[in-house]
């Protein structure tokens, strides 16, 4: 049992050691990619210094590597089972009697915790960091301000024409936000001085225009008018609507349940958010899943050499991982597959992939 436990804390430092040389190389190449990303979309642009975009790129970071943790896991266990393989460790283990499973215990229990750890602690901080830049983002490099605030029951939408500016307030929203409840809107003038408010029942989003029905119209200047029906011009489309709720990348864990809600009573799709929350869930799962794919490829090289082909093999299977996530991200955006089938389908598919290659492996 000593032995054990002396091997497991051996096993367990290579795994975290390797996938630590795996996390810095990927930190590296993805700051200066988007790095330099951010220079090309800032030229011409003022008051815009190589800091500023620096300190933009790092706070986007931690939330790329997160989305990439996955292929984290995937080549970091492919680096530390190849290393032991060459310098015949892993050999020596198995000729101990050691079985494949015993010693893969502590990659796969590490793995999960690394995946709880990233959920619970990182990604708060990463989703705060997210949403830091992308203010940063919409005001220096695209200058928009938000169009929407959505809290409970209350939906705030901002709008500019060349007459000035519209404030619209609903209580509701219905299809998406095609057709807002209970609505006041707040007109300014170009100065940004109110002329005036208007009240209606219900407020339709066409091309180029909102119908309002029932419509309460007040200003300074003079009495009251009622009107049955009134069009109000937009620049606005559902598509910028919806596009200006939060990511779900830039909100934590542990903000996500309570936002959906928000969204959900509002009028809104929830289902992008619900899709990425359980995908959180499903992580520990599917980094353990990954550890046993890059083991399927590690140890056969110690039984039949071709450890060229086999790196190729794995990395490739990260890419096939991949488009197969994304496929099915888009089957459950789509409404075609639930949303915890379209969360853990990755995870448990490719868990079962590598438990079947290691049943293969080790005993076929």
């Amino acid at each position: 049992m000593k032995i054990w436990g002396t091997l497991s804390i051996y096993l367990g430092k290579q795994f975290l050691k390797n996938i630590g040389i795996v996390l810095a190389i990927l930190m590296a190449i993805i700051f200066l990619v988007d790095f330099i990303e951010l220079l090309r979309r800032s030229t011409g642009k003022e008051n815009i210094t190589i800091w500023m975009l620096a300190n933009l790129a790092l706070l986007r970071l931690p939330n790329l590597i997160l989305t990439l943790l996955p292929f984290v896991a995937l080549f970091g266990s492919m680096l530390a089972f190849f290393r032991m393989s060459r310098t015949s460790e892993l050999t020596v283990i198995r000729a101990s009697g050691v079985s494949a499973w015993l010693f893969l215990m502590p990659a796969l229990l590490l793995a999960f915790a690394i995946g709880v750890f990233t959920v619970g602690i990182i990604n708060p901080i990463a989703s705060a960091m997210s949403a830091k830049a992308s203010q940063i983002e919409a005001t220096q490099l695209q200058n928009r301000s938000s169009l929407l605030f959505l809290s409970s029951n209350n939906l705030w939408l901002r709008q500019t024409d060349r007459d000035g500016l519209s404030v619209i307030h609903a209580r509701g929203a219905i299809n998406q936000g095609i057709d807002l409840t209970d609505v006041i809107i707040f007109r300014y003038d170009l100065k940004e001085q109110f002329i005036g408010r208007i009240e209606a029942k219900r407020a339709l989003l066409r091309s180029g225009y909102w119908e309002l029905k029932d419509v309460l119209m007040t200003s300074p200047e003079q009495a009251a008018v009622i009107r049955e029906e009134m069009t109000l011009k937009t620049d606005l489309t559902i598509a910028q609507i919806q596009e200006s709720f939060s990511p779900p990348a830039t909100l934590s864990f542990w903000e996500l349940p309570k936002f959906i809600r928000t969204l959900e009573e509002a009028g809104f799709s929830a289902l992008n958010h619900r899709i990425y929350w359980h995908s959180l869930i499903a992580s520990p799962v599917l980094l353990m899943a990954m550890v046993l794919v890059a083991a399927t490829f590690s140890l056969r090289t110690t039984r039949r050499g071709g450890g060229s082909i086999l790196i190729m093999a794995g990395i490739t299977s990260g890419f096939v991982f991949y488009f197969f996530t994304d496929i099915i991200r888009a089957l459950g955006m789509s409404g075609n597959l639930p949303v915890l089938l379209a969360a853990w389908i990755p995870a448990v598919a490719i868990i079962f992939l590598g438990v079947a290659m290691m049943f293969h492996l080790e005993d076929g």
